[in-house]
């Protein structure tokens, strides 16, 4: 029995640019949008046509629409304070700076951790303070704070801990903390439980009793409207009489990349962020993404294709299959040689890291084929010795294959273990389902968005 059925459409209506069967067994149909909307889009923006239709059709309204094709940050911006324990995290990090304390900057492993942890790092040290980045092995250590690592921080000097892009369900590590008596701010985007993890301050959009409306954000947005927020304060405490005041506008190169490459919506101050990050990324002011830009071969002009296809997976090599810190130590170094010699290294675990997918990948496509129960409407598929690093990847590729939520996970040796990762398709909410199974003891942990 075929993974894909055919389109089920209408046998009587054209096929768009007459691709009766795609390469996934679908039929192509053209979505005709409201054609008056469209023109009159067209003639108020003075914009084609054809991309005014394209922008009905993914449902933009005219009064939104000049934000759309123009964003800026100075109409999409919005208040720090507005994101729930914004003020307490701002006030308890400029205290920490100010007192000089040494800030632990726990980050994932991948492109949005890797930024966020970077943009915290080089605003921090920019005020003359001291940071401390732990980024944890994937293999070893799995997903999120743990508490040998928190315990290390804490020997090592640090007394304020923020955890980037992860965090929201950390809650053993945070109650180990507690007691070491470090302080923990959680800046994450990761769905939440209505149950939040003890820490001083979790800034999360996707927390339950967050009204923001700045779900979209990936990350690294959140970390950027934070030190916004310490800025604005650091500036009412007449910080800045002494030192000068950073532009935090020459960071957004690190923003844009972290925000296109966790794949969030580029709607809303996502679009903004994007559009003037890419303008500092050609200024080449990061000596890391502008070393990743040579050793990648781009040799135009970045755009948000070369975050999302060619930078970004030569970041997320370091952590899947390298060095966790690699992409951090990357984005934050300001040596022309430390950058250039890390990004060709990142480069080489890049091609090795899609050695490894192209090898899993197959294997599951085969398992998937032979194994009915593993193609059903969720594919479900296992196997020992996979490799951790790509089996995001994988489900992933399925998903877009065959246009279904997969989850693909890799047992332990003994087989008493299984890792997994997932992705969905609209209008299925894994990450949701995940939350509940944990709830409900059928998993150890996950989480998603």
């Amino acid at each position: 029995m075929p993974l894909i059925k055919k389109n089920s459409k209408p046998a009587n209506e054209a096929a768009f640019l007459g691709v009766e069967c795609s390469l996934e067994g679908k039929k192509w149909l053209a979505h005709e949008p409201d054609g008056r909307l469209a023109l009159a889009m067209a003639q108020r923006l003075e914009i084609p046509e054809l991309v005014a239709r394209v922008m009905v059709t993914r449902g933009i309204k005219l009064d939104d629409a000049t934000r759309f094709i123009n964003p800026t940050l100075r109409d999409l911006l919005p208040n720090p304070s507005d994101l729930e324990d914004m003020d307490r995290a701002a006030e308890r990090v400029v205290t920490a700076i100010i007192q000089n304390e040494t800030i632990g900057i726990f980050g994932d492993y991948d492109v949005d951790g890797a930024t966020s942890s970077a943009l915290l790092e080089r605003f921090i040290k920019r005020l003359g303070g001291r940071t401390n980045i732990y980024i944890p092995d994937r293999l070893k250590e799995g997903y999120g704070p743990n508490i040998p690592a928190l315990l290390r921080m804490a020997n090592e000097g640090v007394s304020l801990v923020l955890t980037v892009d992860c965090g929201t369900a950390a809650f053993a590590p945070f109650e180990a903390a507690r007691k070491a008596n470090l302080d923990i701010i959680v800046i994450d985007h990761h769905a939440a439980e209505a149950k939040l993890p003890d820490a001083l301050a979790i800034i999360n959009p996707n927390r339950l009793d967050d009204q923001s409306g700045q779900g979209h954000l990936a990350a690294v947005g959140v970390t950027f409207l934070l030190i916004i927020a310490v800025n604005r304060l650091l500036r009412e405490t007449g910080f800045y009489k002494k030192i000068a005041e950073p532009d935090l506008m020459l960071w957004l190169d690190l923003v844009a990349l972290g925000t296109v490459c966790d794949v969030v919506p580029l709607v809303g101050l996502n679009r903004a962020i994007v559009k003037q990050g890419l303008k500092v990324i050609s200024k080449r002011t990061n000596p890391g993404i502008a070393a990743l830009v040579d050793v990648s071969g781009v040799g135009e002009k970045p755009g948000a294709y070369h975050l999302g296809f060619i930078l970004g997976p030569r970041i997320n090599a370091g952590g899947r299959v390298g060095s966790p810190e690699l992409g951090s130590h990357l984005l934050s170094t300001e040596s022309n040689a430390d950058a250039k010699s890390i990004a060709l290294e990142l480069d080489e675990l890049n091609k090795e890291r899609r050695i490894i997918e192209q090898t899993v990948l197959n294997d599951a496509l085969e398992k998937m084929a032979n194994e009915p129960e593993a193609a059903g409407a969720v594919a479900f598929v296992f196997s020992k010795g996979w490799h951790p690093g790509v089996i995001g990847i994988i489900a992933s590729r399925i998903k877009d294959r065959f246009n279904r939520p997969a989850c693909v996970l890799t047992v332990s040796d003994d087989g008493t273990v299984a890792n997994g990762s997932g992705r969905s398709i609209s209008g299925v909410d894994l990450g949701a389902l995940i939350i509940s199974a944990h709830q409900a003891g059928i998993i150890t942990k996950g989480g998603g968005t």
